[in-house]
């Protein structure tokens, strides 16, 4: 008989866009979709928000751990954006793959580049969400209420530069309709699983098929 193909390797799925350009909600609804995804929490040195919880939102931490931990290579990727550091622990991520589950990545392209650069960049599935217009990037940040007028020009400054690197993506979608692109990129996600490369099974697989042949023809 023909062995059984080994459960699939986890996909680091990345989602990256300017501020106000939906990539928040869309991870939330991926989540909500398939609760098999682990979310790679974040480290931060910026102080909690209200209603943010430690561990859930960010792991918080101070500036001289999260330089420890940088030194030590137990971060998969970080920067440094308006003051405050920001990465992604190693130890977790790894965990997660090995064991089969995708790893949802709501981060910049600066993080998405080093993740691609790294030795997981192979299982990485990287896609960027456009805005429909500029003007429509800013109703949607000044509507969230969230932020000071002074952090919305400075993240509207920032989109451009963000907007720029959308050539370094597997995909790119354009969020006109939040629906609509989440069933893009559910779409995505399904297909991308299936990729060779994430199907460790496969060789051995297709060896039982060649030996399961090979019997049957004598």
């Amino acid at each position: 008989m023909t062995t059984t193909a080994s459960p699939r390797r986890g996909l680091l799925i990345i989602l990256s866009s300017p501020s106000g350009a939906g990539k928040s909600t869309l991870a939330r609804r991926l989540m909500e979709w398939d609760p098999t995804l682990s979310f790679s929490v974040s480290a931060t040195t910026r102080t909690a928000r209200p209603g943010e919880v430690d561990g859930d939102h960010y792991h918080f931490i101070s500036e001289a751990e999260f330089k420890q931990l940088v030194a030590e290579s137990g971060m998969l990727e970080h920067a440094h954006v308006f003051g405050n550091f920001y990465g992604s622990p190693l130890k977790p991520v790894k965990e997660a793959i090995e064991a089969g589950r995708d790893v949802l990545f709501d981060i910049d392209w600066q993080g998405a580049q080093q993740i691609r650069n790294s030795d997981l960049g192979k299982h990485t599935l990287s896609v960027f969400i456009l805005p429909p217009s500029i003007e429509e990037l800013k109703r949607r940040l000044v509507s969230r209420g969230q932020d000071t007028e002074d952090t919305i020009s400075k993240r509207m400054q920032k989109s451009w530069d963000e907007i720029s690197h959308w050539d370094g993506y597997d995909y790119v979608l354009v969020n006109d309709d939040i629906d609509a692109t989440e069933e893009q990129l559910k779409t995505i996600v399904s297909a991308e699983r299936m990729r060779r490369a994430q199907q460790p099974g496969l060789q051995s697989h297709v060896r039982g098929l060649h030996l399961e042949f090979e019997e049957g023809s004598k």
